[in-house]
């Protein structure tokens, strides 16, 4: 039997808190496929030490921007307290079919991003939950710059090619940019002449 690796997996939704006294929990959804979860799909859980169990979906509700999840055999808060952290994963090759010209998030990473044909750096990670889209995680010589992965900013995705090319606003980069060691100097200064 081989190990699978972590490629192999696609995080659908991450469990963030418990929810209720029968062993539900609340998760932050990482898919944008309507109706991606379903009474009765498999789902594995990926615990915060990489073990990984399979669940069956009960029910579901979404609650406060959040999908309340109930799973057979999760009767209790003390055995949702169990899932909190967990990824909510589907093998790769049990994903959902997307609709031509979309992409899933997690394709993304690896990916070089560029802005206006001038490259700005690879994608390291996407985050969720800071706003309407998800943010890329761009890095370039060392620094990081957080990027909208909005559509109004997206010119294309070439996964064959690992690009992603945008089309962002004058000066995101630079408002995205970690401060210089030169910008700290100065913020230090003005706060002594105060």
């Amino acid at each position: 039997m081989t190990a699978q690796s972590n490629s192999d997996f696609i995080t659908l939704a991450r469990v963030v808190k418990t929810q209720g006294r029968h062993g539900e929990v609340a998760a932050e959804v990482h898919s944008d496929v309507p109706d991606r979860f379903v009474e009765g799909m498999k789902l594995l859980a990926l615990s915060a030490d990489e073990q990984r169990r399979e669940l069956k979906l009960e029910n579901l509700w979404p609650h406060k921007g959040l999908l309340v999840l109930k799973f057979a055999g999760i009767d209790s808060i003390s055995d949702a307290e169990t899932l909190l952290r967990a990824e909510l994963q589907v093998r790769r090759t049990d994903r959902a079919e997307l609709e031509r010209g979309w992409n899933y998030v997690s394709d993304l990473v690896g990916c070089v991003v560029f802005d206006k044909g001038v490259e700005v750096g690879r994608i390291e990670d996407v985050q969720f939950g800071a706003g309407e889209a998800p943010l890329l995680i761009v890095s370039a010589n060392g620094q990081n710059f957080d990027v909208p992965f909005a559509e109004a900013y997206l010119d294309g995705v070439d996964l064959q090619r690992r690009e992603v090319r945008m089309n962002l606003p004058q000066g995101m980069l630079e408002i995205n940019a970690p401060i210089t060691e030169e910008e700290k100097q100065e913020q230090r200064e003005g706060r002594s002449q105060k």
